[in-house]
């Protein structure tokens, strides 16, 4: 329980901290965003939060508005649906800056398994579904490795084995971590979505 207390003070004061920091380029990329593609700067989708109870996810806008927001995710920056302002963002991950308030307002963690698809939860092991046994995070243990190389599965288990060890030493590691690699152009775009299929999107 103190963890957990002290895990929501820590996602609080630093969200709010960091959305306070960086609004001049939130308003920036979110006026680029609007102006160099038609339709909505943030992109909204509804995602499976702590206990599977659905949040509506916040992203700037990185697809065409065309693009199925269901469809598979792109496999390179290449990918026609991309728009030249969401490459750029996604390259640097400055899409998910919006999800600071997802944290504020206590629908999501700094640390956690990123949340999926409301309907991707029926095709969980039972073990699987224990990610829901935590808030989801705007960075967790498969972002930091491996990211764009990992399978849906290889993601679930690093997900549960977060589940299992989470401390506040292991969130402030994957903190610093994760901008290791997003300053280090780790692999963004999938390889294989799935061990046996390679035909579904996850996190877009």
């Amino acid at each position: 329980m103190g963890y957990k207390i002290a895990k929501r003070l820590f996602d609080l004061i630093l969200s709010l901290f960091a959305f306070i920091c960086l609004l001049p380029l939130i308003l920036i990329l979110y006026i680029a965003v609007r102006l160099s593609s038609p339709g909505p700067a943030i992109f909204k989708q509804t995602r499976a939060g702590l206990k599977a109870k659905p949040f509506t996810l916040y992203k700037f806008r990185t697809m065409t508005i065309t693009a199925d927001p269901f469809g598979a995710s792109p496999k390179s920056a290449a990918d026609s649906r991309i728009t030249p302002i969401g490459r750029f963002l996604r390259e640097y991950s400055l899409d998910e800056l919006p999800q600071l308030l997802n944290v504020i307002k206590g629908q999501m963690s700094l640390v956690g398994p990123r949340p999926l698809y409301i309907q991707q939860i029926s095709e969980w092991s039972p073990d699987h579904k224990r990610r829901l046994d935590v808030k989801p995070g705007l960075t967790g243990l498969a972002q930091i490795s491996g990211r764009g190389g990992l399978t849906i599965e290889d993601k679930l288990d690093l997900d549960i084995k977060y589940v299992d060890s989470a401390s506040f030493r292991l969130d402030l590691k994957i903190i610093f971590v994760t901008f290791g690699a997003v300053f280090g152009k780790a692999a963004i775009y999938e390889k294989n979505y799935s061990r046996t299929s390679q035909t579904r999107g996850q996190d877009k």
